[in-house]
């Protein structure tokens, strides 16, 4: 797309890193046609951005080709009481 950039963003908690063998991250997005933030909720508004970046909640796979997978939700994770951090999707997997 033109006039659009993408990067990945480490999420440490859940594992994935831009520096492996196999880039992975919170898909960011940034351009001029990407809203500035939410209207009259400015609490909402820095939650979803960083640094004028855009933070879908996506986790993606960036593949061979240059294409993003989209492998993971960032945002939908949850602490156990031990510490541990828990993706849902991967358990509803698991019992699918």
């Amino acid at each position: 797309m033109h006039s659009v950039k993408l990067r990945l963003r480490d999420i440490p908690s859940q594992g994935y890193f831009t520096t492996d063998q196999n880039p992975k991250g919170e898909i960011c997005v940034w351009g001029p046609q990407v809203t500035t933030g939410y209207f009259k909720n400015q609490k909402k508004t820095q939650e979803t951005f960083h640094n004028g970046w855009l933070l879908s909640g996506d986790v993606g796979l960036l593949l061979p080709n240059g294409a993003i997978k989209i492998i993971d939700r960032a945002k939908n994770i949850f602490k156990l009481s031990q510490g541990e951090y828990v993706a849902p999707e991967k358990l509803e997997n698991v019992f699918i």
